[in-house]
């Protein structure tokens, strides 16, 4: 196996352990194990696969693994990789307090879904999608009043 082969292997087995630790949707973390072993098999150097443009002939390489294989070509690194290892800020992870969440929840809104802000939360609740996450228990009406709680404390400290 090749190093860049073996290297981009530890890679995606470690954003496979980390987003399962997330509590991550198991599919996902699942095709992150799959590609780990599909790279680590290759006989092949992967650089010389992707010079080819023939990625996604590998099996379970699809669109997004085959785009984070050429970010670590490119780069040497995967930047969602990079998000994933960082620990959660701390006024991010405070939000597991609020009602309904837990911290794979935090994650799950953090990495995956890009929100960063009590804003971006708001208008997550409000356009209730929320819902359809798996784990949320609270009610769209108890988390937007936790959340003008947070907003207000923030303004008295």
């Amino acid at each position: 196996m090749s190093e860049t082969n073996h290297t981009l292997a530890n890679l995606f087995i470690a954003m496979g352990e980390l987003l399962a630790g997330q509590g991550a949707n198991p599919y996902r973390v699942k095709a992150y194990r799959r590609a780990a072993e599909i790279v680590a098999a290759l006989e092949e150097d992967v650089a010389n696969i992707a010079d080819r443009d023939e990625l996604k002939k590998l099996p379970g390489i699809g669109k997004d693994l085959s785009a984070k294989i050429q970010e670590f070509l490119a780069t040497g690194t995967i930047q969602a990789y990079e998000e994933q290892k960082r620990p959660l800020p701390p006024e991010i992870l405070s939000w597991s307090n609020l009602p309904g969440f837990s911290e794979p929840m935090v994650n799950d809104v953090y990495f995956r879904l890009g929100i960063r802000s009590l804003d971006d939360l708001e208008a997550l609740a409000r356009s209730h999608l929320l819902r359809t996450r798996p784990g949320m228990s609270g009610t769209t009406e108890e988390l937007l009043a936790a959340i003008q709680t947070l907003r207000e404390d923030a303004k008295a400290n």
